[in-house]
């Protein structure tokens, strides 16, 4: 086999390899993992993969041409929106799975167990590394139920309006990560003249200082020195407490899968996205949650998770997502297709709408049972959604807030991201990529296509290895240390 048809109304193929002129019918050399016409398409005529539009032929195209940036545009969707009409009821797990986990006093469950040093505004940064940086892992060894000291900093918090979009979003950032079940203490550390004021934070979102729960702003400490030394102190006295938890045996259920893709090819909606996909609906069938992401990257395929929705309410929701996106990408001077990347193009994928189609795959099969603002606390259990732009870091920044005590993160031209304080795996979607990267990558899978592997063994392979990282394994990420400088909260309105 040398090409992959992905539905019989098709008229692209997928090369599994480079194809030289003659094979399959190719009147060109096709690339790995590019599309061959196997029809001739007008032009103007739709293309279609997955069964599904993807572009408009720019020209006319014959069969065995390489279809491609050159031959293929992106129109805007114009899409004609089902609500309820594809929900497939989730049948309850026969086998009720658990994993050993910390469980808070608010009754959530973290699968890690760090302290947070967050910073309200990026004058205080450095101060926020300082500390976090003096507990090493010799200084960190009494404490073994400890996981770290991370420092959680970014470029905002000031000169932002302070009633606006992007203030509100960083406010639900804050907040999100303090509350994070893999976060057993937080030391908030601010400027003190900042737009994004501690106590303001505090106060609207009900947060009660304490002992796992301190403040301090680097203009009344009396200057950065002082403030270190104060944060060190301050930490040192948290530790204790901190180190009580222990993890002990709780549900599957408790589970909240951040779902994510970087780096996509032509192979992510064909292996990795579908089997993440089929882990999730494992989850769901258990009470677990997992949340969708990365809003320009569904476009296209929207609809696909409209007719999913448990109601109009929350299929309502997303279409007003779609048509936010639109009008922020219009007035700013930008355009839905500006995503594929470059990197994304050469693997493959040619108009948002194919990498939409593949992307929404990692939502699995169960109903869309909420939808939900960047970084806004998602309540609802099974298969959701929440608003971010397609840039990982930021998406994973959002999610985590949002309470993600997991990442599970779909790759196909490699990426080595990682997060903190919710560990990610990694999912290669070739196994070309998977032996090249490998100390970077968890699971393999491109062995559906090179091995014979099913979706659904990959798939388990994925939910199973969420129960050994809930319950401490260390994914391939995690041990090589990534995580510190992936906190990138989506930055969105004026600077002023």
């Amino acid at each position: 086999m040398t090409t992959v048809r992905l539905s019989a109304s098709d008229n692209v193929v997928t090369a599994l390899r480079a194809l030289t002129v003659g094979e399959e019918g190719a009147t060109q050399p096709i690339p790995r993992g590019h599309k061959i016409a196997t029809a001739d398409i007008p032009k103007g005529a739709p293309v279609y993969k997955y069964a599904q539009v993807i572009g408009y032929a720019a020209e006319d195209i014959a069969a065995g041409e390489h279809v491609h940036t050159h031959n293929l545009e992106f129109r805007n969707v114009e899409a004609t929106y089902e609500f309820s009409t594809n929900l497939r009821p989730v049948a309850p797990a026969t086998q009720r799975d658990t994993f050993m986990g910390y469980r808070r006093a608010t009754g959530r469950v973290g699968t890690r167990n760090y302290i947070a040093v967050l910073t309200s505004v990026n004058c205080s940064a450095t101060a926020a590394r300082l500390i976090a940086q003096h507990f090493t892992e010799d200084r960190l060894a009494a404490y073994p139920n400890v996981d770290g000291v991370v420092a959680f900093v970014h470029g905002t918090g000031c000169a932002m309006g302070g009633d606006g979009t992007g203030f509100e979003l960083l406010q639900r950032v804050l907040w999100g990560y303090a509350r994070n079940p893999n976060v057993g203490g937080v030391l908030m550390a601010g400027l003190g003249c900042e737009m994004m004021q501690i106590d303001w934070l505090i106060e609207a979102n009900g947060l009660t200082p304490g002992p796992l729960f301190q403040t301090m702003n680097i203009q009344d400490v009396g200057g950065l020195r002082k403030t270190v030394e104060l944060g060190i102190k301050k930490i040192e006295a948290m530790l204790p407490e901190v180190n009580k938890a222990t993890r002990e045996v709780c549900p599957a259920s408790e589970l909240m899968v951040a779902l994510q893709c970087g780096g996509s090819d032509a192979w992510s909606g064909v292996t990795a996205n579908p089997a993440l996909g089929y882990a999730c609906d494992l989850l769901v069938a258990q009470g677990g949650t997992g949340v969708l992401a990365e809003t320009p990257e569904i476009y296209g395929a929207e609809h696909l998770l409209t007719a999913r929705a448990v109601d109009r309410a929350v299929g309502d929701k997303l279409i007003s997502l779609i048509h936010w996106w639109e009008d922020y990408t219009a007035r700013n001077g930008g355009s839905m297709d500006n995503n594929p990347s470059p990197g994304n193009k050469k693997g493959g994928l040619t108009t948002i709408l194919e990498k939409s189609l593949g992307a929404a795959a990692k939502g699995g099969t169960t109903p869309l049972t909420g939808v939900y603002k960047y970084a806004e606390p998602v309540t609802a259990k099974g298969f959701t959604f929440m608003d971010s732009p397609g840039y990982d870091p930021a998406s994973v920044t959002g999610q985590i807030a949002s309470g993600c005590n997991l990442v599970a993160f779909t790759t196909g031209r490699g990426s080595a991201f990682g997060a903190k304080p919710s560990p990610s795996m990694k999912v290669a979607t070739n196994t070309e990529m998977y032996n090249r990267l490998h100390e970077d990558m968890d699971v393999n899978a491109g062995r559906i296509l090179t091995d014979g592997a099913t979706v659904e063994e990959v798939g388990r392979e994925i939910y199973e290895m969420w129960l050994r990282m809930a319950s401490g394994e260390k994914s391939k990420s995690e041990a090589q240390g990534l995580g510190d400088y992936e906190f990138v909260p989506w930055q969105v309105g004026a600077v002023m």
